[in-house]
């Protein structure tokens, strides 16, 4: 079909929709294209008729050459990582990358949703955030794929995501503590709403029971995934009378607030405690001593949700709604046989001075 045909097909669309939904074809195409103007309940009227009838506003040659990422937050080192392998992935193919923070939100405003869809990206990337099933239904009425990258909960069957081996690397990295003789592993949970969190949890869990070690609540406490959560609850594990040898945290950042607990308290790490990160971020290979972590392929990880994005923005297919890539332990100088005795002496008795 020529230009003018597909042209012609598409204000048939736009009129049949107005005609279903008794406005004007200038308030339907204000919907489809994103803009203000237009009452909330006429909104959700139109978009459900476009849901309805299967029409689909992207034409390739209309959208616009930008791959759209939205991060729940980016003041992170891995945030870096992960736009430079969705960088490396768009470029050869003449697209540039958009970044959209969330403030810390795991699930993005309305307002945001209209002013994306007015910028017709060729797709969106959605890093630890998640949709609405309203927001949904309109990227998937303008033909916007989305692809989830470490999703905050199990993604909805229909959207492919991209994450690593969490659990594989939770029990590696606790794994590694129990063969080096440790015990009393203490465990920096991350946030509970955090699906990748979870599931390092659960390594942890299953490392523990593979050698019969029971389970401690006491030792394993939520921390945000920055340097003062690593700091502040590392320390509250550090201060306890039987305190854990090692902790395994849930990302380097939290693992680096370890070291500075520790150095507060007088202890050394690893003769102290071992510590154990997860991510493997650049700087971790030039802290003191050098970092032991597991390793999550970020660069890889977003340029794999790039090229899914493209190959569903090209009509494409993928083979899997959820890839997980492979983690690896990266074993430096934080880590150690644990001490002889971690207990606090007792005060002596005044009667026995």
């Amino acid at each position: 079909m020529d230009d003018a045909g597909v042209r012609k097909r598409r204000e048939v669309g736009v009129v049949h929709i107005a005609e279903l939904a008794g406005v004007s074809a200038s308030t339907v195409s204000k919907v489809i294209h994103g803009r203000t103007g237009v009452s909330t309940g006429t909104r959700r009227r139109v978009e459900a008729l476009i849901r309805e009838h299967g029409y689909r506003k992207a034409e390739k040659s209309e959208a616009v050459p930008i791959v759209e990422v939205v991060f729940q937050a980016l003041d992170s080192p891995w945030a870096l990582e992960i736009v430079r392998g969705i960088e490396h992935a768009v470029r050869p193919h003449g697209l540039a990358v958009t970044l959209t923070e969330m403030d810390g939100a795991h699930t993005p405003e309305s307002t945001w949703a209209r002013q994306m869809l007015a910028r017709r990206p060729v797709g969106v990337i959605a890093v630890s955030t998640m949709f609405t099933a309203h927001q949904l239904a309109q990227l998937d009425s303008r033909a916007i794929p989305l692809v989830a990258l470490d999703p905050t909960g199990e993604p909805s069957h229909p959207i492919v995501s991209v994450g690593a081996a969490n659990w594989n690397g939770g029990l590696l990295a606790t794994r590694h503590l129990i063969q080096l003789g440790h015990r009393r592993i203490g465990m920096l949970r991350g946030p509970d709403e955090l699906l990748c969190c979870r599931a390092r949890l659960d390594g942890y869990r299953a490392a523990l029971d593979e050698f019969g070690i029971g389970y401690d609540p006491d030792l394993v406490r939520p921390a945000p995934l920055y340097f003062d959560g690593g700091r502040d609850t590392a320390a509250e594990l550090l201060a306890l009378p039987d305190r854990p040898t090692a902790i395994f945290a849930s990302n380097d950042l939290q693992a680096l607030g370890v070291y500075h607990a520790a150095g507060a308290l007088g202890l050394g790490v690893p003769h102290d405690v071992s510590v154990v990160g997860f991510d493997d971020l650049p700087f971790t290979q030039w802290s003191d001593p050098p970092l032991t972590t597991v390793r999550q392929p970020l660069a890889q990880m977003g340029a794999t949700a790039a090229e899914f994005v493209l190959a569903l923005a090209g009509g494409q297919t993928v083979e899997h709604d959820r890839l997980e890539l492979p983690t690896k332990l990266i074993v430096r100088g934080s880590t150690t046989a644990p001490p002889t005795s971690t207990r606090r002496p007792r005060p002596a008795d005044p009667l026995t001075r």
